[in-house]
């Protein structure tokens, strides 16, 4: 007596739990994972010397105050503006094509201030530009 079915049922594989565990090690990985940024070009920076040497005798001083108001070589300019601060800069410097700059701010001066000073020395093509500070006590 033949007690089994004729009746066979395909064979099926349930790949749903296996793609879960693929997809939760996937994040895994992904957020435990770290990024290391490394640059391939070595550079090696310049030294500077404590004083810096002028062949020019003529230097445009300009000197910010704590307000953000600008003076150049000890006279002050009418406003904030940009356009106001370019062309004090260009009558003081006269026919000069690129005199050297000594930027003097205060501590305290608005950093926009300096910014607008690095702008109109480059709108005008100047481009020796240098900050005057003053050593600390651990300065040898």
């Amino acid at each position: 007596m033949n007690i089994q079915s004729h009746r066979k049922e395909p064979l099926e594989v349930n790949i749903t739990p296996l793609i879960d565990v693929v997809f939760l090690l996937l994040i895994f990985f992904m957020v435990s994972t770290t990024f290391e940024r490394e640059s391939e070009i070595e550079i090696i920076l310049p030294e500077a010397t404590a004083t810096a040497e002028t062949t020019d005798e003529f230097i445009l001083q300009v000197t910010i105050d704590e307000e953000g108001t600008y003076y150049i070589n000890h006279q002050r300019v009418i406003n904030t503006k940009l356009e106001t601060l370019m062309k004090a800069m260009k009558l003081v410097a006269g026919d000069r094509k690129d005199p050297p700059i000594v930027l003097s701010a205060d501590a305290k001066t608005p950093h926009q201030s300096v910014v607008t000073v690095m702008d109109a020395a480059r709108r005008l093509g100047f481009v020796h530009l240098n900050f005057a500070t003053t050593r600390t006590a651990g300065d040898n």
